[in-house]
């Protein structure tokens, strides 16, 4: 069973990737965006960080909904609503439960991708989060490492796309040969789950 706990747990563990790989995610944004994903993720996850110190969320769905929040709040750009809104929605969806299982979290996941896409009109091909979210999210009810593994894999496969949607869309085929950086931020937290998930007593 999934508790509060291992949901803090994957917040902070995101936290801390998200520090270390600021300067990867901007340098990626640099190429096809607005060069400011990494220090806006940044500022969002120390947001999240510093509320979970003060609050203690009473269930999983409440933790998640909390961060969530914080992000639309803190992060500038698309990145701050469509983190939110996957984090929010993933969290309204396991309800008031102080303890989820795995499979409920699975199915909660697929809701929070599913709003992301409807909210950005994107999906899977477009180069976008997407490409990382929605393959995480069906390899999840396998295992959180194969959930991270598809997430990294489809990071990877935004390389040769064109983008279709987001800022990088206007570049036309200009963004062909360039990873998504929401893909690989998004790739980050599926890495994240799985170390969170390791680290479970």
């Amino acid at each position: 069973m999934l508790d509060s706990d291992f949901f803090r747990r994957w917040l902070t563990v995101a936290a801390a990737m998200v520090e270390r790989e600021a300067g990867r995610l901007t340098e990626l944004d640099s190429a096809i965006g607005d060069a400011d994903h990494g220090s806006n993720l940044q500022r969002g996850f120390r947001s999240v960080t510093a509320e979970l110190e003060k609050e203690s969320p009473a269930g999983p769905g409440a933790v998640l909904v909390l961060a969530g929040r914080r992000l639309i709040s803190t992060v500038g750009g698309a990145s701050g609503p469509l983190y939110g809104t996957l984090l929010r929605r993933t969290g309204k969806a396991l309800g008031d439960a102080t303890e989820v299982t795995p499979g409920e979290f699975t199915e909660a996941l697929r809701a929070g991708v599913a709003a992301v896409a409807q909210l950005g009109g994107a999906k899977a091909g477009d180069k976008t989060m997407l490409d990382a979210l929605e393959p995480a999210a069906e390899a999840l009810g396998t295992s959180f490492s194969a959930a991270a593994e598809a997430a990294e894999k489809g990071a990877l496969a935004t390389v040769p796309l064109q983008a279709r949607k987001g800022r990088a869309s206007y570049l036309g085929e200009r963004s062909i040969g360039h990873q998504d950086p929401g893909a690989t931020s998004s790739a980050l937290l599926m890495a994240a789950l799985a170390e969170a998930a390791e680290a479970t007593p």
